[in-house]
């Protein structure tokens, strides 16, 4: 059982946008799959939510955008859980470009537990809070090597 998470991928054409960076939403879409994965991971696929008639849904999402990620680039996409309450977990993400360690972008999202049939909060089961360990953020960005110095160039250096 990891305490953090890490999927790795080069930057794909389709994220890339206008001004010839990656996509605000790609970052999102890159959360809710780097989500979807770890939990699968760690025995909780979405079938077996469908089959405990609960799941996560998004109350919160915040994203804070330190430089800018272009097509082709190495990533490494880190996440664990932070925080846990009888309904809720607070998800953390660092995005880093895996050529010079640059963190490119932090984020975090207050996921809500609920019952799909009727979409309200429910608690979340013992089994599925026991199969994620909670990891303050500071701790997991040291073990990152990302708690010092994390700002490095000014934004739009590469």
């Amino acid at each position: 059982m990891p305490d953090i998470f890490t999927k790795r991928f080069a930057v794909p054409p389709e994220a890339i946008d206008a001004q010839r960076h990656v996509n605000n939403l790609a970052y999102l879409q890159w959360m809710q799959d780097v989500a979807i994965e770890h939990s699968a991971s760690e025995g909780w696929p979405m079938e077996r939510y469908v089959q405990v008639g609960g799941g996560w849904v998004v109350r919160t999402h915040f994203i804070e955008y330190l430089r800018p990620a272009f097509e082709g680039e190495p990533l490494a996409l880190h996440t664990w859980i932070g925080t846990t309450g009888s309904r809720s977990a607070v998800r953390h993400y660092v995005m880093v470009r895996e050529s010079d360690r640059a963190l490119l972008a932090r984020a975090e999202t207050n996921w809500v537990y609920v019952n799909l049939a009727t979409g309200r909060p429910a608690p979340v089961p013992d089994d599925l809070a026991n199969a994620f360990p909670v990891l303050p953020k500071e701790e997991a960005l040291a073990r990152l090597g990302l708690l010092r110095g994390e700002r490095g160039p000014a934004d739009g250096e590469r």
